[in-house]
């Protein structure tokens, strides 16, 4: 199987820490592709990804699947890793679909200011954007820790990728000033022999 993404995209890093978290790694290859938000997207890409999207699963048994959490459940199931358990699946599937929410604000946040012309960006949605993050920070702090600091699944493999990004990619927003709780699990799970094997890079 080959892997096509970017080493900064939040997306990418949740399928491949997925892989290093379970000790798969070597069974996908992973190959660097660009995704242009704006322009052509590599062809390669696109070739398998009519959306141009990343990530995108390339299998010889079938088609190309996409996106992150169709790819996380196929892994899961062909390799069977137990990454979503069915004793609390539907948590850990609330969870993986928080950390997405929270990974396509912040992308969406980096878009305006890197692809938008200076006098056409959009203040007011830009911390709309922001709104959604810090709601959902917030939550987590309050709701779901217990369940963080439980046995490994998708929900903090997801979760651990999304909060990396907001410290690439949004650091001076502090969102780790009010979530202590939040703050030291992060610190623990980016910490990890996978998580630093998938740390972002442009």
């Amino acid at each position: 199987m080959e892997l096509l993404g970017a080493t900064a995209s939040p997306f990418v890093r949740k399928v491949r820490t997925l892989l290093e978290v379970t000790g798969y790694a070597d069974e996908v290859t992973f190959t660097p592709v660009t995704a242009a938000a704006v322009g052509q997207a590599d062809t390669t890409l696109t070739a398998a990804n009519p959306l141009g999207k990343i990530p995108v699963l390339l299998r010889a048994d079938g088609p190309a699947i996409y996106d992150s959490r169709v790819i996380c459940r196929y892994l899961d199931a062909r390799l069977q890793l137990d990454a979503y358990p069915e004793a609390r699946l539907w948590e850990v599937l609330t969870l993986e679909a928080t950390a997405d929410a929270l990974m396509e604000a912040g992308v969406l946040m980096v878009y305006e200011a890197r692809f938008r012309p200076e006098d056409k960006q959009f203040d007011g949605w830009v911390e709309g954007q922001w709104t959604k993050i810090d709601r959902a920070l917030d939550v987590i702090e309050a709701r779901w820790m217990s369940h963080l600091s439980g046995p490994m699944d998708m929900s903090q493999i997801a979760i651990g990728c999304a909060l990396g990004y907001l410290d690439f990619r949004h650091d001076a927003r502090n969102w780790r000033g009010t979530r202590p709780a939040l703050s030291d699990w992060a610190d623990k799970i980016l910490a990890t022999e996978a998580m630093r094997a998938t740390m972002p890079t442009d």
